[in-house]
């Protein structure tokens, strides 16, 4: 299957906790960083989601946000930290372009955020992406 989602990073699950309907899953990257996908729990049983199994944790580019650093006070729990590799600006919108240690990923934001941030290649910056809006592929 081909997908439009360009954000597909690999990672090992190290942790599940399963509630009625929904669990957490816990992936670590490649690169060593952590992230948490929140994802039902028929989704778990269905594709055999344990720990030690790979995954690849998809996200889209317009749920991704950016930050010049981790958030203090703010529910969003995946903050990932990486350099900016790339920024396409266009009228209104903008595609920014993150290497984080073991892949990469891509934040549609708009050309104001980009603006405002001062963001261009080589800038350290944070994406910032809530666990609701991962989902799990199996490998």
């Amino acid at each position: 299957m081909s997908l439009s989602i360009r954000n597909q990073i690999a990672g090992t699950v190290t942790a599940v906790t399963a509630g009625e309907a929904m669990a957490t899953v816990k992936v670590r990257l490649e690169g060593g960083q952590d992230i948490t996908a929140a994802i039902t729990t028929d989704a778990v049983k269905d594709l055999g989601i344990r720990a030690g199994a790979t995954v690849s944790p998809l996200v889209r580019a317009s749920v991704a946000a950016v930050a010049w650093a981790a958030v203090d006070g703010i529910s969003i729990r995946n903050q990932i930290a990486g350099t900016v590799a790339d920024v396409a600006t266009g009228g209104a919108m903008a595609s920014v372009k993150v290497d984080v240690n073991g892949g990469g990923l891509t934040a549609a934001i708009t050309k104001d955020a980009v603006d405002a941030l001062g963001l261009a290649a080589g800038s350290p910056v944070v994406a910032l992406i809530k666990s609701t809006e991962i989902s799990l592929a199996t490998n």
